[in-house]
């Protein structure tokens, strides 16, 4: 069983920045791949980052150039930093992350971007 905490959701200004964190039980190390989704409402849950275990990342073009996954000096924490949001960015965020081939998933953080 893997544990994912997400935190960091907020209500932020459009142009603004957040950083969420996904806290883990486990070493990420034996996790990969990790990713961050999204889902709006009424709107399918969707990738907006993934990290794999060679250090490569994915990102849909949504989110290339403002949005960066990145593992910090923990072992068990990852994190997603958001740069310009948009208003079309507010939806729950989850974390996601793999342990013998089977999914987790955290209970999400609520990211709002408005005015």
């Amino acid at each position: 069983q893997v544990q994912l905490v997400e935190s960091g959701g907020d209500l932020v200004q459009p142009g603004g920045s957040l950083r969420l964190s996904c806290t883990t039980s486990r070493n990420i190390a034996s996790l990969y791949p990790m990713g961050w989704y999204r889902q709006a409402p009424g709107k399918q849950r969707e990738l907006v980052a993934q990290l794999v275990e060679s250090g490569s990342t994915n990102y849909p073009d949504s989110a290339k150039g403002r949005f960066t996954i990145s593992t910090g000096n923990a072992k068990n924490i990852v994190y997603l930093q958001m740069n310009n949001l948009k208003p079309e960015d507010t939806a729950v965020y989850y974390c996601n992350a793999y342990a013998n081939g089977h999914p987790y998933w955290g209970q999400g953080t609520q990211v709002t971007v408005s005015s």
